[in-house]
């Protein structure tokens, strides 16, 4: 198993700080602007940022014709329907209650590596997913009590996590010889291109330019959340095994729940905490199962 260094703790801390107070951000964001056309002026903007940062490391960002069909694979359930479902899912949900759904993730890579790569799953690995499912269904129970509730927005965030918990097991196990930040850049180029057509079908109606406070989320999310974070990610989820991914997602959904909560005076109800706790048991259990048939 890989050890954590220090500048991968460093780098864990930062990417849960940014990823934990963007969702509320992208809350705000999508209130009243259109949600795939917002992520995907997001992707866009960070496109120019990678692009700088690899010539300021002076790494090429070229790749061969092989590479680029590899790498369209890997953007599909890493980006493309992990970004689309779960802006879609923010829109319809509050922020906290979207982030601990969203962030269901691990659970979702260990199912993953169980049913296409036949990895084994240790006892307290079904424990952990037990519990992760225990809280999911208690967030869908309360949307469908309530009649003001998105049942919906909860499935659309669950196949957004899934989507991305396959996405993390295919990354480690896809051998491609590029940098990663040449891999990331390329892969957001590729994203940003079929979201463009996502939205176009779908929001052409509601296109506009984005007002100062939807310009500012636009640009917090192309340099921390896509020109830091999805390079770090990328960068820990090729090196690390799920101890990294972990670690770094079991603090998010906290701080998505409570900084909803201080900035959008969001009121979390006892199945949100419930769910929390539960989600939080599971990924502790990802953290404590043995290594042996784990995913690699």
């Amino acid at each position: 198993m890989t050890s954590l260094s220090r500048k991968d703790w460093v780098l864990l801390v930062l990417l849960t700080l940014c990823w934990g107070i963007n969702w509320p951000i992208m809350k705000i964001a999508v209130q009243n602007f259109p949600p795939i056309a917002f992520r995907t002026l997001c992707i866009a903007g960070s496109i120019p940022v990678i692009w700088a940062a690899a010539r300021m490391q002076r790494t090429s960002l070229k790749i061969s014709r092989d590479d680029l069909g590899t790498i369209f694979t890997l953007a599909i359930p890493n980006l493309m329907i992990w970004n689309i479902f779960m802006i879609v899912g923010v829109k319809m949900l509050s922020s906290g209650r979207a982030a601990i759904l969203g962030y269901t993730m691990p659970v979702w890579a260990i199912l993953s590596g169980l049913i296409f790569f036949r990895d084994r799953i240790s006892r307290l690995g079904w424990c952990g997913i037990g519990f992760a499912f225990s809280g999911a269904l208690l967030l869908l129970s309360s949307e469908f009590a309530t009649l003001a509730g998105q049942p919906m927005g909860s499935m659309v965030m669950l196949v957004a996590a899934a989507a991305w918990g396959y996405g993390t097991v295919l990354m480690k196990r896809t051998q491609i010889k590029i940098p990663t930040i040449t891999l990331t850049f390329w892969m957001l180029v590729l994203t940003a291109i079929c979201m463009t057509v996502v939205s176009a079908l779908v929001e052409y109606r509601y296109w506009r330019l984005p007002t100062s406070g939807e310009a500012v989320a636009i640009a917090y999310n192309a340099l921390m959340i896509f020109g830091f974070g999805q390079v770090t990610w990328f960068t820990l989820a090729r090196k690390l095994p799920p101890l990294a991914s972990s670690l770094s997602v079991m603090m998010i959904p906290v701080l998505g729940v409570f900084s909803g909560a201080w900035v959008l005076h969001e009121t979390p109800h006892w199945q949100d905490y419930a769910a929390m706790l539960l989600i939080l048991a599971a990924m502790g259990t990802v953290l404590l199962k043995p290594r042996t048939g784990a995913i690699k």
